[in-house]
């Protein structure tokens, strides 16, 4: 059976890592991989980071002729691995869809995002190699680009999906990242990790000729903590900025060319002549957490599909929990703790809002955006019911989770055919007796596009 042998031979390595190293290394967890990189860097500390980032390829296998056109051959010589340390990096960084949709070469990010490790790694040396400050030859095509070629290419030929997202295991220790689909070409992960070796890669090459380790760079860009001003004051180069970082630094008619260009290589290294391009351009949306990664209880029983695209959309404040959430940790405790008033306390099927925002960076989603919610009395078929977590009665919730979802997730919402472009935005306390979104909030929403000032009756307080 090759699912149990994979597990089996998983097991029996973390015995052996948490004898000699300790039990997180092991774990398919941003932490746990760049303290691996810490201990390659105790052993070699004569290598440079890029001669680091080399090694970690050559173990890896990341070193086909695509990869070859933009670096220096890893070469099949170098300092030599402990057995276990090398089959860990392998692991974490090969990337691989197996049997039963399990994808390997991927870590959960703190920032509650599954990263591939490849892609990053690869754009960091990119970088590291660039001789021109802020320009990186074959950035762009070992990041993303090439992937996306690939993608599309057998998407054109199967229609099989992109961008799938998954679940882990477990949250604090992961180990097994399933993906929802088992057709997909190019995943969330991917694509994570295509952003964060753009934006790194570019970082390094800016600064060159300054000195840094490999796992100094990593832990400022995905382990900082947010203090008590959460996004608002959070430094610029954080994994929980990586779409409006990416976005600053990639345009997308810049991607679309890099694409074609991914591909034509391609078709040139297989000793192909002809093929047909389909450029598609990939949908900017936030953050989004899925059910299973915050920790979900089940639905209780049949949800009810809502017939798109909506009308509206209603903003509303949690009030309890009071204070903003500013770690994936601490925002998925809250969405399990309103998960569970929901349904024990009020009686619900779930969580009745759709989505909410936290101050961590994110969005994390309720019920979604195919199934009705129950946050708006009389109107949760026509809208989608949005969250910020906090009491927002005389204070605002942070800049950044409101532009996640004034700019981003509304107009993600009107791109993917879920809202009308004219949707209208209300606060909740229009549509019932409530004093939600908070007097304070409720008057920033007023200066929002699609606000209409009208309300309705109101007949009863749900929330």
């Amino acid at each position: 059976n090759v699912s149990f042998g994979l597990i089996h031979l998983t097991c029996s390595h973390c015995m052996f890592l948490i004898f000699f190293w300790s039990p997180a290394l092991f774990s398919c967890h941003m932490k746990d991989f760049i303290k691996a990189v810490q201990q390659v860097e105790d052993e070699n500390p004569e290598l440079e980071a890029v001669e680091v980032l080399r090694m970690l390829r050559r173990t890896a296998h990341l070193n086909d002729a695509f990869v070859q056109h933009f670096l220096p051959d890893a070469g099949s010589s170098g300092p030599e691995l402990d057995a276990d340390l090398s089959g860990y990096l392998q692991r974490a960084v090969q990337h691989r869809v197996l049997e039963g949709a399990r994808e390997e070469g991927v870590v959960l990010a703190p920032d509650g995002m599954t990263v591939a490790v490849g892609p990053l790694l690869l754009g960091i040396e990119a970088g590291f190699l660039s001789t021109i400050p802020g320009r990186v030859p074959g950035l762009y095509q070992l990041t993303l680009a090439g992937n996306l070629g690939v993608s599309i290419r057998r998407r054109s030929e199967n229609g099989e999906p992109l961008g799938t997202d998954g679940c882990w295991d477990n949250l604090t220790a992961p180990h097994v990242f399933t993906l929802s689909d088992t057709a997909s070409t190019l995943t969330a992960a991917q694509v994570h990790g295509g952003m964060d070796g753009v934006i790194l890669g570019k970082e390094v090459s800016a600064k060159a000729g300054e000195s840094v380790k490999l796992s100094s760079l990593l832990t400022d860009y995905y382990l900082h903590q947010l203090d008590a001003r959460g996004m608002d004051g959070a430094p610029r180069l954080i994994s929980r900025r990586r779409r409006e970082l990416f976005k600053v630094l990639v345009a997308p008619p810049v991607l679309i060319r890099q694409v074609a260009k991914s591909m034509e290589l391609r078709e040139k290294l297989e000793g192909r002549v002809k093929m047909e391009v389909r450029q598609k351009r990939r949908l900017m949306c936030p953050p989004i957490i899925a059910r299973c990664t915050w920790g979900a209880a089940p639905y209780i029983g049949t949800p009810t599909l809502l017939s798109l695209p909506l009308t509206y959309l209603f903003i509303h404040h949690t009030a309890s929990p009071s204070q903003p959430c500013l770690t994936f940790e601490q925002c998925s405790a809250d969405m399990r703790s309103m998960q569970r008033f929901h349904q024990e306390e009020r009686g619900w099927d779930d969580i009745g809002y759709s989505f909410v925002a936290g101050s961590d960076g994110n969005v994390y989603e309720g019920r979604g955006w195919k199934w009705q919610g129950a946050h708006t009395g009389g109107y949760n078929s026509k809208g989608y019911g949005v969250s910020f977590i906090g009491d927002y009665t005389s204070t605002l919730p942070s800049q950044h989770a409101m532009a996640l979802v004034r700019d981003q997730l509304a107009s993600c919402a009107v791109a993917g055919g879920r809202l009308v472009s004219s949707y209208i935005l209300k606060g909740h306390r229009q549509m019932v007796s409530t004093s939600c979104p908070g007097n304070t909030f409720y008057k920033e929403i007023t200066t929002w596009g699609h606000y209409q000032v009208r309300a309705v009756n109101h007949k009863q307080n749900l929330l």
